[in-house]
Formats: C-alpha cells, sequence, structure tokens
C-alpha cells in the first residue's frame, strides 16, 4: 500500500493551466509507487469521466474531485469586490457525493458566474454529504486569514467547514513549493489542528508531472493570458516545485506534521465513486388517452404507411413489422416518438426540415414517421446499419433545419421537458499541430516571419500531427536540425499540441433527460447558454439521449426560393411528389453549372461532375460519396466503369446485384453489409459489427476496399480474409 495519495492536481483540462496529461499521468502514479490519484481542476468537472476510465484501464484507483471557488459573500453579488474569491477542494467520497459534487459545480456556472464560476456558502452546505473537503492552496480561506494575520478568523473559518462537512470530512491542507508564504502558513495550520483536533492532510498542487515541464506550464499560461515570456507583468508561478512528486519526496517535507501523509491515503481509501455506463435515462413521452407509447407509435407509423405506400408488397410490411419489434425491444420507442414530435412540430410551424441524413434514413419506420423523406426501400438501406439489435447503443438522428428557426424547435423541447432536462452541449477547441506552433512561437517572442515558416511546413491533413510532419516532410525536419530556437519551438509546441485549448458550444448538439441534466452531469454556461461539461461522446457512454438539431442555411435558402416561386409565379412546389429525372438538370450538373448547389459547388466537385457528366440520381448520390478523402482514389476506376459497363467484372458473381448500382465499386457501408451477408452468411446484424470495425480500423487494418474487377485492373481489400467466416 501507497504510503502518500496526490489529492490536488490540475489536469489538462484546467484549460491552459494543468499540464498533467491524464494518460501519462496514469503511468506516472504507478512509476512513483502510489495506488491511486485525485482530479481537482479549476472550477469544472471537464475530465473526470476520461480520468475516470483511464485509471481504471490503468489499475489506479480515481478519485473525483474539483477545486471551487467560493465567493466572499452571496453567489448573487456581482461588484468589484466580488472579483476575487477563496478556492475550496472537495472530493466525492461515494455516488451521493459526486452527485452533490455536481450541484456544486453546476451553481457555480448557472447562478454564481461573475469572471469565474463561484459557490457560497448555502450551497456548500446544502451540497455537503457525501463530500471530504480541503482547505486548499494559499488562495484558501484559511490561508488568506492566516497570511493576514487573523488567526481566529481563520480558527472560526476551520470550524464552521468542520461543522458544515462534518469530524473527519474536513482536513486543513499543508502544502511546500518553496514559497515563504506557505511556511508560514504551514506552522499555523499545525496550531490550528492541535486545538481543533481538525486533521491534517499533506498535499503538492499539481499543474504538470515531471519538473523540467515547468517551462512548458508557463507557456500554457501565457497563452491563456495573451503574454510572452519576456512580460514582466504575466502571470507566473514563483517556483518549478509543482509537479507529480514521489511519496519520498513528500515525506522529506513534510516530517514533521504528523499524520498529514497517512491521511491523504485515508481520505483515497474512503472515497469511492463509480460510473453506470449500462442505464439508459430516456426521458418519458407521455401519450395522450389510454393507448401506450408502443401502441401510439404503431398506430403513427401504419398512418403514415398508408400515405408512403400505396401498394405495399408483404415483404415491405414485413419490414416495418420486424423494425417496430426490434425498437420495441430495445426500449427506445420513446426516443421515435420525441423525434417525431418536435419534427411534427416544425413542419407545422413553418419550419423547414432536411430530408435525412446519416443512417436514420434506413429505418422505414423513420420514413414512415416522416422523420426522413427516404424511402429505404427504393435505395436499398438498411435497416441494421442504423439500429443493430446485436450492439446496445442509442439510435443517432441527426436533423436539418432551417438555419433561421433552429432555436424555435429547440424552445419547443424546453418547454416539453422543461428547462432543466434540457441543456446543448459543449465542445473542446484543441491546439492543433500549426496552432501550437504559432501559439507556442508568439509567446517565446520568436519573429512572426519565422514562426509563419515552420507552420506552413505542416501539410494540411485530417489527423496530421507535428510528429507526422517532421516524419514526412524533409523541409520541417531540415528547420528543426537547423536551429536550436526552431528546435525549441517545435519540441515545446509537440508537448502542448492536442491539449484543449477552450470550451464552447457544439453547433449542432442538445441534450434531454429524463430527469433534470444536473442530476447526470455538470453544467457549464457559454455565453448565456447553458451546457453540459461532458462533450457529445461522454454523454452517449452515460446513457443519455443526444440530438444534433443542425442548423442548415441551404434549407433556409430553399424555403425563401418556395415562397418567392409561389409569390411571384403563382406556383407551389411540392417536393415529397418531385421525379428525379430531369434531363435539363441533369446536363446543368454535367456542365458544372452548380454553384449554389449544395454539396456540389466546391471547384474540385464541379470538376469531377463535369467527367462524370450524371444522368442518374444514383450517380450523384455515389460522386458525393466517393468526394472525400480515400475514396476519392476510386474515382477514376468509377467514372471508367460508368463509361465501359461491359468491361466490368466480379470476383464473385453475388457481387453483381449489391455493386451494380455502383458501377461495381464498392461505395457505401450498406454494401459492406451486404457483401458480409452474401459472401459469409452473415446476418444484418452481425454484418454490421463488421462494418463498424472496418470503420473504426481494427488492429488487423481491415478497410473499405473495392471488390470490382475494371478490365484487368483489380482493386481488392489489403485484408480480404475479413470477410470470411471464422472457419474459412
Amino acid at each position: 500500500m501507497s504510503k502518500f495519495c496526490h489529492l490536488h492536481l490540475h489536469s489538462q483540462y484546467s484549460l491552459l493551466d494543468g499540464f498533467s496529461k491524464i494518460d501519462k499521468l496514469m503511468d506516472k502514479v504507478k512509476e512513483l509507487g502510489m495506488d491511486s490519484v485525485a482530479i481537482t481542476d479549476h472550477g469544472v468537472m471537464f475530465g473526470v469521466i476520461d480520468f475516470y476510465k483511464t485509471a481504471k484501464q490503468k489499475g489506479v484507483k480515481p478519485i473525483i474531485g474539483c477545486e471551487v471557488y467560493v465567493s466572499f459573500r452571496s453567489r448573487f453579488d456581482r461588484e468589484n469586490i466580488d472579483k476575487k474569491s477563496y478556492h475550496l477542494i472537495l472530493l466525492a467520497k461515494d455516488n451521493v457525493g459526486y452527485q452533490n459534487l455536481i450541484k456544486i459545480v453546476s451553481l457555480g456556472f448557472v447562478e454564481g458566474f461573475y469572471y469565474k464560476p463561484r459557490v457560497d456558502y448555502d450551497v456548500l452546505e446544502k451540497y455537503s454529504e457525501g463530500i471530504i473537503a480541503l482547505s486548499a492552496c494559499l488562495a484558501g480561506e484559511i490561508p488568506q486569514r492566516l497570511m493576514e494575520g487573523k488567526y481566529d478568523e481563520a480558527k472560526k473559518a476551520a470550524q464552521k467547514f468542520n461543522k458544515m462537512f462534518g469530524q473527519d470530512n474536513f482536513y486543513l491542507e499543508l502544502q511546500d513549493h518553496n514559497i515563504p508564504e506557505q511556511a508560514k502558513v504551514n506552522m499555523y495550520i499545525q496550531k490550528l489542528s492541535k486545538e481543533t483536533g481538525i486533521p491534517m492532510a499533506a498535499t503538492n498542487d499539481v499543474h504538470y508531472l515531471e519538473k523540467d515541464d515547468w517551462k512548458t506550464h508557463e507557456i500554457l499560461m501565457c497563452i491563456q493570458t495573451g503574454k510572452t515570456l519576456q512580460d514582466e507583468h504575466r502571470m507566473e508561478f514563483q517556483t518549478n516545485e509543482f509537479y507529480l512528486k514521489s511519496p519520498d519526496e513528500m515525506e522529506d517535507l513534510f516530517k514533521g506534521y504528523e499524520g498529514a501523509l497517512e491521511n491523504t491515503v485515508k481520505i483515497a481509501q474512503r472515497c469511492d465513486v463509480s460510473f453506470d455506463f449500462d442505464t439508459i435515462h430516456l426521458p418519458e413521452y407521455k401519450v395522450e388517452g389510454s393507448k401506450t407509447p408502443s401502441e401510439f407509435l404503431r398506430e403513427l407509423c401504419y398512418k403514415g404507411f398508408k400515405k408512403r405506400y400505396k401498394n405495399p408488397s408483404q415483404e415491405i410490411i414485413d419490414r416495418l413489422e420486424f423494425e417496430l419489434g426490434v425498437i420495441e425491444k430495445m426500449g427506445y420507442v420513446a426516443y421515435f416518438l420525441i423525434v417525431w414530435d418536435f419534427i411534427y412540430f416544425a413542419k407545422n410551424n413553418d419550419i423547414m426540415v432536411g430530408p435525412g441524413r446519416g443512417s436514420a434514413a434506413g429505418s422505414i419506420v423513420a420514413y414512415t414517421l416522416e422523420i426522413t423523406d427516404v424511402d429505404p426501400i427504393e435505395y436499398s438501406l438498411l435497416f441494421e446499419r442504423f439500429l443493430n439489435p446485436d450492439r446496445i447503443s442509442m439510435p443517432d438522428v441527426d436533423i436539418d433545419f432551417c438555419y433561421e428557426k433552429r432555436e424555435l424547435v429547440i424552445d419547443y423541447v424546453k418547454q416539453k421537458y422543461g428547462e432543466d432536462h434540457v441543456a446543448q452541449i459543449i465542445t473542446f477547441g484543441t491546439l492543433g499541430a500549426r496552432a501550437s506552433i504559432r501559439d507556442v512561437g508568439r509567446v517565446l517572442g520568436i519573429s512572426y516571419q519565422d514562426v509563419d515558416k515552420v507552420a506552413k511546413e505542416i501539410p494540411f491533413a485530417i489527423g496530421m500531427t507535428i510528429d507526422k510532419a517532421l516524419d514526412t516532410n524533409p523541409n520541417l525536419k531540415k528547420l528543426y536540425t537547423s536551429s536550436e530556437q526552431i528546435k525549441e519551438l517545435i519540441d515545446i509546441s509537440r508537448n502542448v499540441e492536442g491539449l484543449p485549448r477552450h470550451a464552447s458550444t457544439h453547433a449542432a448538439g442538445v441534450v434531454i433527460s429524463k430527469a433534470p441534466v444536473d442530476n447526470y452531469v455538470p453544467l457549464y454556461m457559454h455565453q448565456n447558454s447553458i451546457t453540459t461539461q461532458f462533450p457529445m461522446t461522454t454523454l452517449e457512454e452515460l446513457g443519455l439521449l443526444k440530438m444534433d438539431f443542425l442548423g442548415l442555411r441551404t434549407l433556409t435558402v430553399i424555403q425563401n426560393a418556395i415562397k418567392l416561386i409561389s409569390e411571384n409565379h403563382n406556383k407551389d412546389i411540392d417536393f415529397s411528389s418531385m421525379k428525379y429525372d430531369d434531363a435539363k438538370v441533369y446536363e446543368m450538373i454535367s456542365n458544372g453549372d452548380t454553384l449554389g448547389i449544395f454539396q456540389l459547388e466546391s471547384a474540385g466537385m464541379r470538376q469531377f461532375l463535369k467527367e462524370l457528366k450524371p444522368d442518374d440520381f444514383e450517380e450523384i448520390i455515389a460522386g458525393i460519396s466517393l468526394y472525400r478523402p480515400g475514396p476519392m482514389e476510386s474515382i477514376p476506376v468509377y467514372i471508367k466503369n460508368k463509361n465501359n459497363p461491359d468491361e466490368i467484372g466480379y470476383i464473385h458473381e453475388k457481387l453483381r446485384p449489391i455493386l451494380d448500382v455502383t458501377n461495381g465499386i464498392l461505395v457505401y457501408q450498406e454494401q459492406v453489409m451486404q457483401v458480409v451477408r452474401e459472401l459469409a452468411g452473415y446476418s444484418y446484424a452481425r454484418a454490421d459489427l463488421v462494418r463498424k470495425a472496418m470503420s473504426k480500423k481494427t488492429d488487423r487494418n481491415c478497410h473499405f476496399g473495392f471488390f470490382a474487377v475494371s478490365g484487368q485492373n483489380s482493386v481488392f481489400p489489403p485484408n480480404y480474409d475479413c470477410f470470411r467466416t471464422p472457419n474459412n
């Protein structure tokens, strides 16, 4: 068992201040012989889920906490005096404490924000259950009083906190970063502990992992404050002692403070928070009358089914029944009703809605509910690509709304489910490769010309990093080795690359929860908009319903055009009854006259369309799918096959009906599923698991390839065996 545990630590989510990268942190903790560690970022809980998961994976016990800002007066006061606040460390002892910590941190933003998220003593007292508190660094109330020479006031404050959190749930915090004020404060804290019986706990205010990281940390703070290292008035730490110290180093510092080290281990042993990644928290959809939600969904679907299909085959009816059965079995009836409801609201309130986007177009239920306007039967779209009965995951419907009226739909959802049950979603901007170079170069005082020269040597590419650029670009490597100044610039930039730089609101994401959102996740305030403190992927892991309400300017333009045509030409446009066989439209597209046409207007796409000369709607769909990194390499083969259909061959005849629609080229993920089903005998549900593995690039390096043969040029997947059955 370790003899010390770090209980005061700032990860990279103390934005541009913490330089303790979570993935490296856990390895360092184990290397130093410790088995637990806390996260206590400044006023936020952005990183607690990543911290928890990484710790568990590495065999380290995670302690969930936060360093909160406590207002001098009420959290509602906003005068000049209220710019300053005290620090206080809060650690969740159990799941009740975690829930209370969420409430405290959320209220700091929603009610108390003034320069910083602030809470007051009323909030702390109300949500004190299940929490262990530490008196914090020199910015804490008790150290502040002691530095002011107000020992009696410090003692009253200590007794107040001890009463608030309960005996043995409040600790007087000792720190020693070789700062003179800390030596003075520690002497009085020891005295306070003896007089009050409040135990002590030794911490190091960890902002980075290695002692040598102090300069990178200083540069981060300069990026945050817009200063340079040459600026005399920049914010800086007094020493380079704010690193992850070993238990032996801490023992050397606090030899004379009885119990201070041992208490950190006792606190760690008492803290035990667990997260539930299995329960789904769908909001309830209340159905009027005596019908159950399942009965109501079925009624809506069959009503829409009659409208969509005039003479349906038994196969289509069976498909609808199959989908309804899967939806009911997986517990997603409420999900479909919620989506149907706000789309129904939009369409009945002159808010244009897009015809469908992504895998949701593969659902006949979505089509009959008019959530989408794409017939999955006509385009051979697969329901399992959207909702796989063999893989429990929340459905994901991305919906486009008129850009100008998107907020009206969100307001409707808030009104329907409750303001506190709906929130927008946070997103983090990170320091990319080029941005790191530019930010670090400015802080180091390197000339703009030299920094720009280095930054421009980093290629524009998805997933590009400085390390990749050094490996692939000889010019950058030459700059790196030719100058000590440029080497330092690049090395420090590599250190900060990928760190979160700022938080903002996701352009489309909205979460709708069963109970108030802050029952599940902490809240954040960004430009007067309440968001979650966790990003989309984390919310999904926690079982929360996430929707993408996308504001699409093109829909606004189309809606305005329809109105003008109606007003000026007395002609009403109805896209639902429109066919896709107008030769003049295909002629216009084939000539590259597509400026202003969504997804067809870039210079490269217009040139591609001139070469492709599409005369069928399927070719436009395929063209858009191919015109992106990776698949773009297959464009010449696709065009060649279109112009020479007799030369297309297949490695197996079962591929012909699957790939014929795309000129013998494997273009869509649905086609991957069909191939796996036909050639390997998988069910569509199992085939979707293969598709998902391929899309994530498994360690077998299996990814989308092409099964067509054009003349003598055949292109196959790099690992064709990934399509074989296990016994073949």
